[in-house]
């Protein structure tokens, strides 16, 4: 019935959400007097952080139409390339003629949408070919697909790095860092002539008993029967997932803006104040953020489930205990795809050690083909996205890859 409750409250909201949007619209015209005086500006304010605190967030749009390449603008078109009940291989398409590295970008499937990567995807453009697995809203999924766990996202990751073909470079960004080792640890076995030539984790929760995090101590209270019966409930009626179990998204919002409370509503607070004072261009850069924040995704409760037990509570691929299906992953057989794992040191999600412990479980990996770098005062997100992402990891991340392209050693 959670689920029902939260749809029930969203249509309460939406005639009072509507009106405070008309009564925003009133209180800003330049036509009344009254938007020119404080109460005005401060009625208008209020109204705003309303609708926006009221709202259903959709899912953005990646908005990447353009790069530059050789100081020259290129048009960048997204073509879906590949269809999958669950997930969209999506590809960047550059209008331009350039033997760059292919990149599989592997999107966290952990609440938010793959736009979360525009800064990453942005940074990548203009010196690789990039795909990134676009997820797919569990609840947008008929049950007529199935279900989708986590053996399916690394048969998915799989399937993916077939399509792209040998010589594809692979980024695992936070959760998928797992899936993408367990992956390449079956077609290494396999001697898959597709296999990645290099494999760049980021943040990613390889081994959650080093340094654990709130995060990591939560799943270890709580047994998984627990989590099964307090966070999974079935999408309504409304939607074509309709009676699909899943981890809905806006718990694990709940979750997310919980751990930083007091920073997400001052945020909210200086909003307010920005209106009132006519900063612009600070109220446009919150609602840059927080479109994409607070827009969320349902994940299916099988993949959720057995994520949470394998990696957070049965540890088991660093206890070299993980199956796919009815195989063992051995992350031992790697030997032909270089490892680079990079970490945060102010990571408060994934835990400072937690990645680089995959360059202990990859034991026939060359040492000449290992990287791991802590980045000084850097948080989860700061791996991957804004300026030190921009300036001083992406730069680490390409000179890894080119040094390990072998289209481009030919």
């Amino acid at each position: 019935m959670l689920y029902q409750f939260y749809e029930f409250q969203h249509s309460v909201w939406s005639p009072f959400r509507h009106a405070a949007e008309k009564m925003e619209e009133v209180f800003r015209s330049p036509f009344m007097p009254v938007s020119y005086t404080p109460m005005g500006r401060a009625i208008a304010a209020s109204c705003h952080l309303f609708e926006r605190v009221t709202r259903r967030y959709i899912k953005p749009e990646f908005g990447l139409h353009k790069t530059t390449i050789d100081g020259k603008e290129v048009a960048v078109e997204e073509e879906v390339v590949l269809h999958k009940p669950f997930c969209e291989l999506l590809h960047f398409k550059r209008d331009a003629k350039r033997n760059d590295p292919r990149v599989l970008l592997v999107a966290p499937m952990s609440g938010h949408y793959a736009t979360l990567l525009r800064g990453t995807v942005e940074a990548l453009l203009p010196d690789h070919d990039i795909y990134i697995t676009d997820w797919i809203n569990a609840r947008d999924v008929c049950t007529s697909h199935g279900s989708f766990n986590l053996d399916d996202f690394i048969e998915y990751i799989m399937y993916f790095l077939h399509h792209l073909g040998p010589n594809t470079h692979v980024i695992a960004v936070c959760q998928p860092s797992v899936p993408v080792l367990a992956a390449v640890s079956l077609m290494s076995e396999d001697d898959d002539y597709c296999v990645p030539s290099s494999m760049t984790l980021m943040g990613g929760p390889i081994d959650t008993r080093v340094n654990p995090t709130e995060v990591n101590k939560l799943a270890e209270e709580k047994d998984i029967e627990w989590f099964e019966k307090s966070v999974i409930a079935q999408v309504p009626v409304n939607y074509p997932g309709f009676m699909r179990n899943v981890y809905p998204g806006f718990m694990q919002l709940t979750g997310f803006m919980s751990m930083n409370l007091d920073r997400h509503v001052g945020a909210h607070l200086d909003l307010y104040n920005h209106l009132i004072e006519g900063d612009g261009d600070s109220a446009d850069q919150h609602h840059l953020f927080y479109d994409e924040y607070l827009s969320v995704m349902d994940l299916p409760a099988e993949f959720y489930l057995q994520t949470l037990k394998t990696v957070f509570m049965d540890h088991a691929l660093p206890l070299d205990d993980m199956n796919w299906r009815d195989r063992k992953v051995h992350p031992s057989a790697i030997k032909k795809t270089a490892l680079f794992t990079i970490e945060g040191e102010k990571d408060d999600i994934t835990g400072n050690g937690q990645t680089e412990a995959a360059q202990t479980i990859c034991t026939h990996i060359p040492q000449d083909m290992k990287k791991h770098t802590l980045h000084p005062n850097v948080g989860h997100y700061g791996i991957f996205n804004g300026r030190r992402w921009r300036t001083e990891i992406k730069p680490m991340v390409a000179e890894f890859i080119r040094q390990h392209d072998k289209e481009l050693k030919k």
